[in-house]
């Protein structure tokens, strides 16, 4: 690969990340606004802009890492996304908890709630499921599917959520963002193969 090309392909995951953080920076939603909130907002958008970053490292598509580094990246990306879940989530409780209450028990009467929840779930459990690979003792091919299953519904909810959501994220932006997290997960998922048996 190139130099040029690398530094395009660093260049636009770095576009596609400062963006749709610096959009929401900006909102006038956000006047006014507790500085809790604001944080809790604000990870919640870092959470998916590191849904981008998760499936480049998995597929081993940025330059300039190796498959081992990619892998090992990948992993501390995956504890840094649960942190920004669980910032997310504790803003928004110490904010107002019985909303948060009501997300929880799926009770919220606003829907991207529910989506907010299954995301956070998904996330979770993938995230335990890389944890405790060894102890677990799970054919290679039965724990790719499982982790591979959870994070697409980790992502597919997350985008779900975030675009129902009229909030911190700007329109355009927040749309770009989760075009990408879609498109960059279909293309590991393929290219991985991981409904196929490896040797």
């Amino acid at each position: 690969m190139t130099l040029l090309r690398a530094a395009l392909i660093w260049s636009a995951l770095a576009i596609a990340v400062v963006v749709p953080l610096a959009a929401a920076l900006n909102s006038p939603l956000l006047a006014w606004r507790q500085p809790v909130y604001i944080a809790a907002g604000l990870a919640g958008v870092v959470a998916m802009a590191l849904l981008l970053v998760q499936p480049l490292l998995a597929g081993n598509y940025l330059p300039g890492l190796s498959l081992a580094r990619s892998r090992r990246v990948h992993r501390w990306t995956g504890g840094f996304l649960v942190a920004a879940i669980v910032a997310h989530v504790a803003g928004l409780w110490v904010t107002s908890p019985p909303d948060v209450v009501d997300a929880l028990l799926f009770a919220s009467p606003t829907p991207f709630s529910a989506w907010g929840v299954i995301s956070m779930w998904a996330v979770f459990a993938a995230a335990l499921m890389a944890a405790l690979r060894k102890r677990m003792r799970l054919r290679p091919r039965t724990w790719r599917l499982g982790h591979t299953t959870l994070v697409t519904i980790a992502a597919v909810s997350s985008i779900v959520h975030a675009m129902l959501i009229e909030g911190t994220m700007e329109v355009v932006s927040k749309l770009g963002l989760c075009a990408l997290v879609l498109a960059t997960l279909v293309k590991a998922v393929i290219d991985r193969r991981v409904w196929k048996t490896r040797r």
